[in-house]
């Protein structure tokens, strides 16, 4: 099964006023191994609030110069192609980017999202909570630095990874659609907007 595991860092918890400040995408290949990585800081042109900073360790230094959020969508897009798109809570990380692709009537990844917090709950029962670094330590995945992006995105797609082969009847991955059925939730995409022509203005 190939996939793409994103994360995102921002500025805070609310899409369309806070800001993404670090965007991570890890492609996993047929054999779950790291195929390549998308991984970059954001300018949020705005100041990053110190409690945001405190969380993930990034400052107004690091992103002064980075590129917007504009001119990264369509090279995330591309990147993401139409593979199926991991995130632990799907929706928060989502939300975000929903809000600059309508804003900027940006290209968008065109494949599902799945969303690894509600399906960890059936697949790993009774753990003390479902954030992604209990979700590691359970599994003994190798670990380092949290919140950060790409850091994120990897350990969310290791998780993934067992939680697959935990479910796969026969060697076989589940359908996409079996995996968006476990998470209780409806299916979940980003829209595709097509870029309408400004209109211009004339004088008279």
């Amino acid at each position: 099964m190939r996939f793409i595991a994103f994360d995102l860092e921002t500025t805070g918890t609310v899409p369309g006023v806070d800001q993404i400040v670090e965007i991570g995408a890890v492609r996993f290949n047929e054999q779950g191994i790291v195929d390549s990585v998308f991984s970059t800081l954001v300018d949020p042109q705005r100041s990053i609030p110190p409690g945001a900073s405190a969380v993930n360790g990034i400052t107004d230094a690091m992103v002064a110069g980075k590129p917007k959020i504009d001119s990264l969508l369509p090279a995330f897009a591309e990147f993401c192609e139409d593979l199926i798109l991991v995130a632990h809570n799907a929706p928060f990380d989502a939300q975000f980017l929903i809000s600059d692709i309508k804003k900027h009537e940006a290209p968008a990844p065109l494949g599902v999202i799945v969303d690894t917090l509600p399906i960890s709950r059936k697949v790993f029962p009774g753990l003390a909570n479902y954030k992604l670094g209990t979700l590691v330590q359970h599994l003994k995945i190798p670990a380092g630095e949290f919140h950060r992006a790409e850091e994120d995105a990897t350990y969310c797609g290791n998780v993934f990874l067992e939680m697959i082969r935990r479910i796969s009847v026969g060697g076989k991955a589940p359908q996409v659609e079996n995996l968006v059925a476990l998470t209780g939730k409806p299916e979940l995409r980003f829209p595709q907007i097509e870029r309408q022509p400004k209109q211009m203005g004339f004088m008279f």
